[in-house]
């Protein structure tokens, strides 16, 4: 398994602003939008499927590069927390089409439930690309499940990339076990993470955060 950490400047700055616990709901959830934005550039890097052609410029005529739209990136957010990282996809990715996980973890077990599928019900073709996004992988046990998900659809894994904020070594052992031809995208990997499942130090629970309803 192939793990990047893309070494900007602008990634670092806006991790520093979700990790701060006094940035309020709409600057946190701000900051994931934009670290997703870099993160989708990265990784469309060497992903995306190009073709030549000819435009016809202000003076002449001029030989392109462009991104085939008929093969859109099929983004796949883990609810609720996996939005906001592809909140800007529309404006990095020429064209995309979005489906959606939902999984519960169990506080006790931390094993995630599915609770919501809503990936093609004709499947994904071994050609087709396939972005899962989660901004926090802690345990390994929801992603692991997305990507099993994913896969059962048909897609190939050698064209599903994962993209997250932060990882932590247990999630990352755990997908190169069981997915060696896997590439995750990260701005960061913690250390480890607590009894309870919780990244160290990660951002806390990332949905709460995003959505307004953390616990007072």
């Amino acid at each position: 398994m192939l793990i990047y950490v893309p070494p900007h400047p602008l990634l670092k700055h806006w991790l520093a602003v979700a990790r701060n616990a006094a940035s309020p709901s709409a600057l946190f959830r701000s900051a994931m939008a934009e670290i997703g934005k870099i993160l989708l550039y990265e990784l469309s890097r060497d992903w995306l499927e190009t073709y030549e052609a000819q435009v016809q410029g202000p003076l002449a005529v001029a030989n392109v590069e462009v991104v085939d739209p008929t093969k859109p990136i099929s983004i796949v957010p883990i609810l609720r927390a996996g939005l906001t990282l592809v909140e800007k996809a529309h404006e990095v990715l020429p064209t995309t089409k979005t489906y959606h996980l939902g999984y519960a973890r169990d506080e006790k077990t931390l094993e995630a439930t599915k609770y919501l599928d809503k990936l093609p019900k004709a499947g994904f073709s071994k050609e087709d690309k396939v972005l899962i996004s989660d901004p926090m992988l802690a345990t390994g046990g929801t992603i692991v499940r997305a990507v099993r998900d994913v896969l059962d659809k048909g897609a190939d894994v050698k064209n599903v990339r994962v993209m997250c904020c932060v990882a932590a070594p247990p999630a990352l052992t755990k997908l190169s076990e069981t997915f060696p031809g896997l590439v995750v995208y990260a701005a960061m990997i913690d250390e480890n993470i607590t009894e309870e499942g919780f990244i160290l130090p990660g951002l806390g629970d990332a949905g709460d955060r995003a959505f307004g309803t953390t616990d007072d």
